[in-house]
């Protein structure tokens, strides 16, 4: 999974550019808040889980998980892996420094998004309103690499997603819970007790 191509132009564009009916009541949990994992949850691909929540509305929604890593990778290598340009490429190969990579969801392994704070803004940037970001494209590793990016991120490989309604019917089994997405829980808890930290923080019990 990690040696597979990274096309990292913006992901799930369905997902994230899909207008939404002004006449549409917001559907909870929004964009922002972080889902956390009830212990009940069996599927192990969410043991623990806690999801950046990205996008939510009547036609499902869309998350990445902050808090199961699994390496440490080059920022070249991630590059390299994406194609692109020979001249391009080369300077890529150029770029020291290595970004941690955590499995962001099952859905589509071979994408990746950077997670990231709010100061940090390309065209493509999703924006939420807790402060925290998300780009899917090289430009933002390339500028991590030249020390050009943002003040915190995290970089996933897959994303969670569900149909609609799909989120909706496993809050009402109490899967997961709700608490806002603040950035010292996305960004600077540590990852081990982040399930811990956020569902002492959680909002209510869904």
């Amino acid at each position: 999974m990690i040696g597979a191509k990274l096309p990292l132009a913006l992901l799930a564009a369905a997902f994230l550019t899909m207008p939404v009916a002004a006449a549409e009541p917001a559907v909870e949990p929004v964009a922002g808040e972080l889902l956390i994992a009830s212990a009940a949850i069996q599927d192990p691909r969410f043991h623990h889980a806690v999801i950046l929540l990205l996008r939510h509305d009547d036609k499902g929604a869309f998350g990445i998980v902050i808090n199961h890593p699994l390496t440490e990778r080059p920022i070249a290598g991630l590059l390299a892996e994406s194609g692109g340009q020979a001249d391009q490429n080369a300077q890529d190969s150029a770029i020291e420094g290595n970004i941690p990579v955590f499995l962001g969801g099952p859905v589509e392994p071979s994408y990746g998004f950077v997670i990231h704070s709010g100061e940090y803004r390309r065209r493509e940037t999703l924006t939420l309103d807790s402060g925290v970001a998300m780009t899917a494209t090289k430009d933002i590793l390339r500028d991590i690499g030249h020390h050009q990016g943002p003040e915190k991120y995290l970089f996933a490989l897959g994303y969670a997603g569900w149909g609609a309604g799909q989120l909706e019917g496993e809050i009402a089994r109490h899967d997961w819970f709700t608490t806002p997405g603040e950035p010292d829980l996305v960004f600077d808890a540590e990852r081990a007790q982040l399930w811990e930290r956020a569902l002492a923080r959680r909002s209510r019990e869904l």
